[in-house]
C-alpha cells in the first residue's frame, strides 16, 4: 500500500483557466490527480492524450466536453471515460478527479487542432 498525503502533492498551472494537483505514487501502470477547470481548456484547439485512458469523476460543477463527434454534458457526481487518442476539450467550471493508466507524462499530452 502506498498513500500520498495532500503536503506531499505537486501543483501545476497547465493555463490560466486549468489547474492540477498530482499525487505521485512513482508506479507507472497508474495514477491520480485533481484538476479545477474555469472556461475552454485547451484554449485553442484539442488536447489528446497518446498513451493513456483517463477515468474522470466530477467533484463539483459542471460543463461540457467537446470532442470532434459530438458534446458530452456532465455535472458533479458523473463519470467519464475518455480513451487515448480521443481529442476533445473542456468547457467547464469543476472540480474533477482523474486517473490515468498507465500513468500520465507530461510527454504524451498534446494540444492539437
Amino acid at each position: 500500500m502506498k498513500i500520498v498525503k495532500l503536503e506531499d502533492t505537486q501543483q501545476f498551472k497547465n493555463s490560466d483557466l486549468c489547474n492540477a494537483t498530482e499525487y505521485d505514487f512513482g508506479d507507472k501502470d497508474i495514477d491520480i490527480a485533481t484538476a479545477e477547470i474555469n472556461g475552454k481548456y485547451p484554449e485553442k484547439g484539442y488536447c489528446v492524450n497518446t498513451e493513456v485512458k483517463e477515468m474522470i469523476f466530477v467533484i463539483s460543477g459542471r460543463g461540457t466536453i467537446h470532442k470532434e463527434n459530438g458534446i458530452v454534458t456532465f455535472k458533479a457526481g458523473d463519470a467519464i471515460l475518455i480513451d487515448k487518442g480521443e481529442k476533445y476539450f473542456w468547457d467547464a467550471h469543476c472540480k474533477v478527479a482523474m486517473a490515468c493508466s498507465p500513468a500520465w507524462r507530461p510527454e504524451q499530452h498534446k494540444i492539437v487542432n
